[in-house]
């Protein structure tokens, strides 16, 4: 499994073969082209930009047709084995996507993705084209799925790609690229950074939002200079959060995000015993890792012990620095508090609404 970047200099190369080649021949590009590409990633709009900038890498190659395949009940996998036995109606090479929105094919499913990436080896003998392209396309898959026949067969078959989520540290790099693409930027100094800043607390976690915001100021606005102004009275407030997120914000201690977090997830209806089951779940690793280190235990031997991963990885030695064990332990009792109150129970010295005392347990943390 390899990582978007390197999916962007596969089709550079691509690319560059390509004009190389038509500038000498006339004739487009057979080299490094796969007869097949697995995208996976929990991100709609990246997922999305990252299969259309390969379908019109490979469309310029000669694959023109475009048929797609949507993985429901009682789907008919030979749809997908009798790709390459079948030829186009108008002798174009092809362009197929199976989209399969549960990440989970099923029994049958998995027998036939296994053979379907067997018949992919067999071609991969043949130094012609393959006369279709096949791309895959998954949600984020998690470590047990990694690790399953059908799976590690596509890995070893074609060209998979996962497609990470983007930190919330690089989303103003990423709106002001947007805004570049469109011939905008923001001010310089410390009034572009807040009005960065602005608009990442405005679409956090909803980057579809978030690129339909950057357009709208494309629309607006003409090309050139946005002042923080302009920008505060375009932006809507679009921002998405979710559990996993909220506890990485008390991980990092940032009360600032909490507290927009929690206005949001309680504004959305999320349902709060989840969220708090959540946030006890976190402070017990949180402690248990705290008794290891305070005995002497190596951080990062424990983090591989307990399967801590991604962003995560990266929170919790500064967060078991930062956090005291008295502070903890009052927090995990403010949790336990909260848990009974949201059950109807009274819950001596803690907030009347458990969503306050959320906030109190964050500004333990900090």
């Amino acid at each position: 499994m390899i990582k978007i970047d390197a999916l962007q200099a596969h089709m550079s190369g691509l690319a560059a073969a390509t004009a190389a080649t038509a500038a000498k021949s006339g004739a487009g590009s057979k080299a490094q082209v796969q007869g097949l590409y697995v995208l996976s990633g929990d991100e709609p709009l990246l997922l999305m930009e990252a299969m259309d900038q390969l379908r019109a890498t490979v469309k310029k190659i000669g694959y023109t047709e475009r048929e797609i395949l949507m993985h429901e009940r009682y789907f008919d996998w030979s749809q997908l084995l009798s790709v390459g036995q079948t030829m186009s109606l108008f002798g174009d090479k092809r362009w197929l996507e199976l989209r399969i929105p549960s990440g989970k094919p099923g029994r049958d499913g998995a027998e036939a993705l296994k053979q379907f990436a067997a018949q992919i080896v067999a071609q991969q003998t043949n130094p012609e084209l393959p006369e279709t392209v096949v791309c895959i396309v998954l949600p984020r898959i998690d470590a047990k799925t990694k690790t399953s026949s059908w799976f590690s067969a596509l890995d070893a078959a074609g060209m998979v790609v996962q497609v990470d989520s983007l930190e919330r540290s690089y989303l103003p790099h990423w709106i002001a690229a947007r805004l570049k693409k469109q011939g905008q930027a923001v001010e310089a100094g410390p009034a572009g950074q807040r009005a960065l800043e602005f608009m990442v607390d405005q679409v956090e976690g909803n980057l579809i939002a978030a690129h339909q915001e950057i357009q709208k100021l494309g629309l607006l606005y003409p090309e050139g200079q946005l002042s923080e102004a302009e920008i505060r009275a375009a932006i809507l407030k679009v921002a998405r959060y979710d559990i996993f997120e909220l506890t990485a914000a008390m991980l990092a201690g940032d009360l600032a995000r909490l507290n927009r977090m929690l206005d949001g997830l309680k504004g959305e209806g999320e349902p709060l015993p989840l969220i708090l089951w959540s946030v006890t779940e976190e402070l017990r690793l949180l402690a248990k890792l705290k008794v290891a280190t305070d005995k002497g235990e190596s951080v990062q031997q424990l983090l591989k012990t307990y399967r801590i991963w991604g962003a995560r990885e990266k929170l919790y030695p500064a967060a078991l620095r930062r956090i005291g064990a008295k502070a903890l332990r009052r927090a995990i009792q403010v949790a336990a508090g909260l848990d009974r109150q949201a059950k109807g129970l009274a819950a001596a010295e803690l907030p009347a609404d458990p969503w306050d005392g959320l906030r109190l347990v964050g500004h333990l943390l900090r």
